[in-house]
């Protein structure tokens, strides 16, 4: 392997693996960002949920630009603080649908600042509903869909879901409790694969049952350690938010927003939605003009109901809790003729006399040396995550996608020759898929493994 120059010694030890260059060899080195505790400390955890539902109407994200006429359900923060008595690790979900790594990055500057919570420690996640308003700065999306962010940046909206976000991290961490946590597996068949093809082998948004999917349910379940009520459901599942289409006009948080309603309402707790690898997988019910007509309310049957099942079925909790974050970062080559955001320059390499290289940050998080979860700002497609989770020395393995902001669809590079819509709003090389998934997998195996 050979060391790339763009690797750099930093305090925070931050891993790079260069695959910038096709021509060279694709994959290098890496430090980790913390150094993982060596022994389980008095785990604590707390769950907030902050209503970022919006009283006046705002342009919706997720299709053409539109602005919104009234409210289907609202929307939140749901927010998780975890604390093994070393560290404290914050997850968001939140009901948008992408986040600029921008907006990510000024946010994680002020959760830092009011907190003590490092960078790495703090995982924002959007659900991916179609269905509520745009948060911040375009990012990337306007590179290729510039003609949905012709009106103004919605400050006010951004500065009360910032807001919202900020006063439910405190409020958590003023309400950390004593706690046990439980994982385990469930299936949902409320999926598919969007990627259908006609017999001219050309993708179009559509379905695909013979199609690569992923119908796993990763659960974590946290419970109150002195008598084991449920506090707080994660739950990690690949699906769009798009059981409504571009014609729907009401605030909602889609299939996702009536799922993690439903399993509160039945459990008792409120429910973390954090979305997978669904770069190519719809709802089976998809871009319907409401509600009733995409049966939005089945889904809580379809999946609520799997999502409750697995979660009954977790019956053995640790007492004693230890874990720790690192990062690493993918360098690959950008796509020819893509005209980069500015706002963005902190996620490329731009040498000269070469292309420009993208800096995509993955975050680990591993738990006992038991759970490895792994997150990005992607659209990643559905294979390459699965094939890391089959192939992961971790015994439970999730994906958190759309995390920590939106860089785009990373397709495998078979999927490239089908053309479509993801290609065009992919920033990468077809090459970038294949290589991205074998340098998440040397990371667990090598390097975040080894450190137990």
């Amino acid at each position: 392997m050979n060391l790339s120059k763009h690797i750099r010694a930093k305090a925070n030890r931050k891993l790079q693996i260069n695959n910038a260059l096709p021509c060279l060899a694709a994959l290098v080195l890496v430090l980790l960002l913390s150094v993982p505790t060596s022994f389980a400390g008095d785990f604590r955890a707390a769950v907030v949920k902050e209503n970022i539902t919006p009283k006046v109407p705002k342009q919706l994200l997720g299709y053409g630009a539109r602005l919104s006429e009234g409210i289907l359900d609202s929307i939140y923060h749901q927010i998780l603080i975890l604390d093994d008595g070393e560290s404290t690790f914050a997850l968001v979900s939140t009901d948008i649908c992408v986040l600029s790594p921008a907006t990510y990055d000024q946010v994680a500057k002020l959760v830092e600042q009011k907190f003590g919570i490092a960078r790495s420690n703090f995982w924002w996640s959007v659900t991916h509903t179609h269905s509520a308003p745009e948060v911040g700065a375009p990012g990337l999306p306007e590179a290729f869909m510039g003609e949905r962010y012709t009106h103004p940046i919605d400050t006010n909206y951004t500065d009360l879901v910032t807001t919202k976000l900020l006063a439910g991290i405190e409020r958590g961490i003023k309400e950390l409790a004593p706690a046990s946590l439980g994982v385990g597996w469930g299936h949902s068949s409320a999926n598919i694969n969007r990627r259908a093809k006609d017999i001219d082998d050309k993708a179009f948004l559509g379905m695909d049952p013979d199609g690569p999917v992923d119908r796993k349910i990763g659960v974590l379940k946290i419970v109150h350690k002195e008598d084991h009520r449920l506090m707080v459901t994660v739950a990690n599942y690949a699906i769009h938010g798009t059981v409504m289409g571009g014609e729907n006009l009401q605030i909602s948080g889609d299939v996702q927003g009536v799922v993690s309603k439903y399993v509160e309402e039945k459990s008792g707790a409120p429910m973390l939605f954090i979305n997978g690898a669904a770069g190519n997988i719809a709802p089976i019910y998809s871009v319907y003009p409401n509600a009733r007509a995409g049966r939005m309310n089945q889904f809580r049957r379809l999946l609520g109901d799997k999502i409750l099942m697995a979660n009954e079925d977790i019956l053995k909790y640790e007492d004693q809790v230890s874990f720790s974050t690192s990062e690493m970062e993918f360098l690959t080559p950008m796509k020819e003729g893509l005209k980069w955001p500015e706002a963005l320059n902190d996620y490329i390499v731009d040498e000269k006399g070469t292309a420009k290289t993208i800096k995509l940050p993955v975050r680990f998080l591993n738990i006992n040396d038991k759970i490895g979860i792994w997150a990005s700002p992607l659209e990643l497609f559905c294979e390459i995550s699965n094939e890391v989770r089959e192939r992961s020395p971790f015994p439970y393995t999730f994906y958190y996608g759309y995390t920590n902001g939106w860089l785009g669809y990373m397709l495998t590079e078979e999927e490239w020759k089908y053309k479509g819509y993801e290609p065009t709003v992919s920033p990468y090389v077809p090459s970038a898929g294949t290589r991205f998934g074998e340098a998440v997998l040397s990371y667990l195996e090598s390097e975040l493994k080894s450190k137990q």
